[in-house]
């Protein structure tokens, strides 16, 4: 007989719930993912020239990212609170796409992986880059968001093709 399949964040009342992860053996656990916001040609000049009102974007947003990333179980309902061990944001300029790249890497040791906040801190990023730059243009869209790899667990690795 086949064993009914349940799913893992639902309780047996149908009710969400934390999956309870203190059985499993912390493992290395890494992820990364990307993201991308694209702008006006106007914008992304004053983003590399510095001349955004409001700063440093790209330095403002990688310390958003990396806060985003180290918060994100008060973000995202279900999420585990994790200590992470290193959180990694880079934000590119893309001439040719008239846009700015970003890639998050976030590693830990523990019970659950850190895709959310490898993802979290790639959306905050984005985001900040909007807000920090929105006076010069409203029509910036973000996109492409997704994970490029994940690594450790139960699961074992994936990567993105």
């Amino acid at each position: 007989m086949k064993k009914k399949k349940t799913l893992s964040h639902v309780n047996t009342a149908g009710q969400a719930s934390m999956v309870d992860v203190g059985a499993k053996t912390p493992t290395v656990r890494f992820a990364r993912a990307e993201g991308l916001i694209r702008m006006s040609a106007t914008a992304l000049r004053a983003i590399r020239a510095n001349t955004i009102k409001k700063g440093d974007v790209l330095g403002v947003a990688r310390i958003a990212g990396i806060q985003a990333a180290k918060r994100t179980a008060d973000l995202i309902p279900l999420c585990h609170p994790l200590a992470l061990t290193d959180v990694q944001v880079n934000l590119t300029i893309v001439t040719k796409l008239t846009a700015i790249r970003v890639e998050t890497s976030v590693s830990t040791t523990a019970q659950t992986g850190v895709e959310m906040e490898a993802l979290t801190a790639a959306s905050v990023a984005l985001l900040t880059v909007y807000d920090m730059a929105k006076s010069v243009d409203k029509g910036m869209v973000i996109e492409r968001v997704r994970l490029l790899e994940k690594t450790g667990g139960k699961s074992g690795d994936w990567r993105a093709l």
